[in-house]
């Protein structure tokens, strides 16, 4: 499986990696924009999108949704303001951070079922 990683911070996208490396992903890519990360997807399309909300003057959400757009890909948003999301959309999973990797795992495994 392979998976987008929208991060800015280099520590936290690799601990993401590691955690969801153990959830049997076996291929990553990683970018810190929205742009880089729509360039990333057309060129190999995730399976899962792991997110932070705000991504520079782009909001997280907004960059996901375009690029998952009729593509069935599944997103996982890791942020310190996870109450903003869940509140304005009660859709997607979210992760607080700072996370433990278990957490994370429990709610990727949620979003890919």
């Amino acid at each position: 499986m392979h998976a987008l990683i929208i991060e800015q911070n280099a520590w936290i996208a690799m601990a993401i990696e590691d955690a969801l490396r153990e959830l049997g992903f076996t291929s990553f890519d990683v970018a810190d924009c929205a742009e880089e990360a729509a360039a990333l997807a057309l060129r190999r399309c995730p399976d899962l999108i792991s997110s932070s909300l705000r991504l520079g003057t782009k909001q997280g959400i907004d960059a996901v949704r375009s690029i998952c757009a009729g593509r069935g890909t599944r997103m996982v948003f890791v942020t310190t303001t996870a109450w903003q999301v869940r509140e304005d959309h009660p859709d997607v999973h979210v992760v607080q951070k700072p996370f433990q990797p278990a957490t994370l795992k429990s709610v990727v495994a949620q979003a890919m079922t």
